[in-house]
């Protein structure tokens, strides 16, 4: 198991930056496998579906920040970490074991990346960039208010503890 997540790293790495085209494959691939899962799952998924499918949405908007002169070299620095956690199968729930529902860390860890690219980013860079269908501050403050019932309190506690947050 340890040789393969290594593995997976590894190939990754490799790989290069994420260029545009392979942000775009990303969110393709991502948005497709989440619905497939909901479709399947039916409504046994409940709320837990319409976070699933912001998914794909928050990851295109941090890899937008990314490339955006607006957003200042620490920030992105974060957003980078943000895009990162996505792309990368190492993460607290692991998207090869549990399937999409394994998004949902990557998810809250994006959004708690976002509130804090607020405080030194206008909000309207972020509107800007926002490919969802409701306004991205609203969901940002959806997401936080539902995130411990959606991972669990011991996964934001380390969020909160790598971004420093209290």
């Amino acid at each position: 198991m340890e040789d393969d997540v290594e593995r997976r790293v590894s190939e990754e790495v490799e790989r290069g930056p994420v260029t545009p085209e392979r942000a775009q494959r990303f969110y393709d691939r991502v948005r497709g496998s989440i619905q497939d899962y909901i479709d399947k799952k039916g409504g046994v998924l409940g709320k837990t579906a319409e976070f699933l499918m912001l998914v794909p949405d928050v990851f295109i908007l941090l890899w937008r920040l990314t490339t955006d002169r607006r957003v200042s070299g620490k920030d992105k620095v974060l957003v980078g970490s943000a895009v990162a956690y996505f792309i990368l199968p190492i993460d607290f729930m692991p998207e090869a074991i549990l399937g999409p529902i394994g998004y949902l860390d990557d998810l809250i860890f994006g959004v708690y990346v976002l509130n804090k690219v607020l405080t030194n980013t206008d909000a309207s860079v972020l509107r800007e960039h926002w490919s969802g269908s409701d306004d991205v501050l609203e969901m940002i403050q959806k997401v936080l208010t539902a995130a411990d019932s959606l991972v669990g309190g011991q996964i934001i506690g380390r969020f909160k503890k790598m971004l420093k947050m209290k």
